[in-house]
């Protein structure tokens, strides 16, 4: 049933700023549910992710569409970068959208972000903090490449060991998604979500 969670859906609905968390199993994919989580990643294939959780699942690895389809992921990720070849970015691309998974690019500078939008065009982009000056936060970085992600797109700050100051501060300048490791992601959203009665 891949492709049948659509990661951009779960980002753009409702309020404020969504969560997505990276899992190594199925508990933790459960328990980022639980604790208001909008979307996973993964690094690998996982056993029992897609019965633990109904979450939309980005293959958080630059591997061939193919990879992240036979892992149960619903989004696959590109690195702008190292797809430089000739035709080789638009070639992923038309793969991943002909198995049905979304594309999320990963950029860390403006010229990969350009790149990207003159060659395919995405709908979502995943802010990379790699290669920030010694000088420079994470945060910094991903809010410099923040005002070149085009209106109406979905940009997504990698932010691994974000805090609740750092997730409001994403929030208030505009980032869709924060993409955090999975544990304990409740305090990030301010707390999980009311039990259902």
């Amino acid at each position: 049933m891949t492709g049948a969670r659509r990661l951009s859906q779960a980002i753009s609905e409702g309020d404020g700023i969504s969560i997505l968390a990276l899992v190594r199993d199925a508990d933790a994919a459960s328990a980022a549910e639980g604790d208001g989580a909008e979307g996973l990643a993964v690094t690998e294939p996982i056993d029992g992710v897609r019965e633990a959780s109904a979450l939309p699942i980005l293959f958080r690895v630059d591997a061939s569409p193919e990879a992240a389809q036979a892992a149960g992921a619903d989004a696959c990720l590109i690195v702008v970068e190292e797809h430089d070849a000739e035709e080789r970015l638009e070639e992923l691309s038309a793969r991943a959208t002909e198995l049905g998974l979304e594309i999320v690019v990963d950029v860390h500078d403006d010229e990969s972000l350009a790149a990207s939008l003159d060659r395919i065009e995405p709908e979502i982009f995943l802010l990379s903090p790699r290669e920030a000056d010694d000088d420079e936060d994470e945060i910094e970085r991903i809010l410099d490449l923040l005002p070149d992600v085009p209106a109406g797109k979905l940009a997504i700050a990698d932010l691994q060991a974000a805090t609740r100051d750092d997730v409001v501060a994403l929030e208030r300048a505009g980032v869709d998604a924060v993409l955090v490791g999975s544990a304990s992601i409740a305090h990030l959203v301010g707390g999980a979500p009311p039990a259902e009665v």
